[in-house]
Formats: C-alpha cells, structure tokens, sequence
C-alpha cells in the first residue's frame, strides 16, 4: 500500500516519530502565522452571545407582553362596569326594559372586542336592601336592576386564557385568570 498509512490509534501511546511529526506540524503551522490568526478570530463570538442570551430575553419579552394583556384586559373589563352599571344606576336599563341578555348585549359593546363576551362574561346584577349585607354566592347569576334608590351591585366575571403559564398570572385550573369586575351604587330617583 504504498504511502498510505492507517489513521493513527489514538488511544495507544505516541512513538517518538509521530511526536516528531506533529511538532514539526505545529512549527509549520506557527511560523505562517495560521495558528495565531485562528486564535484571533472572533467572528462568531456575536452569534453565540446571542445564542445565549436570545431565550431568556424572548421570555422576558413575552412576560412583559402577557402581563401587560391581562391588566389592560382588566382595566376594559372594570370600564365595562362601570360604563353599564350607569344604566341601571340612572334608570335606563329600566325603562328600556333591558332583560339580563340586552344587559349583557349592552356589555359587550363597550368591552370592543378584546374578550370573548358572548360566551366568556358572566353577568351578575342583585338588589339589596342596605350595603352590608351583600355576600358573594355565585352559585347563580341574577339580573335585578331594583328600582329608584335601591342598592345595586353589578358583576362582570371573565376567564382570561393564559399563554405562557410559566409566569403564574393563572389563578383557576386550565391556564386561566379570573377576572371580576364590580360596581355598587344606589340608584337614581328616575321616576
């Protein structure tokens, strides 16, 4: 064969002439200078920079990103209220005859499509005689928009899906957040 030698063994110890050859390698190589401008390189040093730091900043970003969805989400939700319990605090709901899903209807329309209304917002609205007595039982939602001077409490109940649930935004099984809306008030004399 001639010339042609097999790979060295590289588990088996290095004869004085291999020795001698790879030295004589590495002088070759120094003196052009090869070994030193391979040690200098530093091309890539900013794509494995990146490379490490890439995942956690996209986490953080997606962080910032979810929390920020979920209290603005919370914010539309609490202006709901508010903006819907006015109609029953001034004697509108009433004297358009608004049933609980014309309520709900009237909901929907200022929550602009963030949430899913129809079938995501529960509407709870009760009649009380006096402020102190109101306990939460959601074990049935009601719509009883009272009379003028009665105490009203209207609750909007939303369930906010969670994206990244490493984050622990979720409050409920599923990935999801609990979302609630209140307004308590005495209504108007609209009569």
């Amino acid at each position: 064969m001639g010339g042609i030698s097999s790979p060295p063994d590289l588990g088996a110890r290095m004869t004085k002439p291999g020795r001698d050859r790879l030295s004589a390698c590495i002088r070759r190589w120094c003196r052009f200078g090869a070994a030193r401008r391979l040690a200098a390189q530093e091309d890539g040093s900013a794509a494995v920079e990146f490379g490490m730091v890439a995942m956690p900043f996209l986490a953080l970003v997606f962080a910032i990103i979810e929390t920020s969805l979920v209290f603005f989400g919370n914010q539309v939700l609490e202006t709901a209220a508010s903006e819907s319990a006015r109609l029953i605090m001034t004697g509108q709901a009433q004297t358009m005859g608004l049933n609980k899903d014309t309520f709900k209807d009237q909901v929907c329309s200022k929550v602009y499509g963030l949430v899913d209304c129809k079938s995501g917002v529960y509407v709870d609205v009760q009649t009380f005689a006096s402020f102190g007595n109101g306990n939460l039982d959601t074990s049935s939602f009601k719509y009883s928009p009272g009379g003028p001077g009665e105490i009203v409490v209207v609750r909007l109940v939303y369930q906010w899906p969670i994206v990244v649930s490493m984050l622990g935004l979720s409050n409920m099984s599923g990935n999801n957040r609990l979302m609630m809306a209140t307004a308590a008030f005495r209504n108007e004399p609209y009569q």
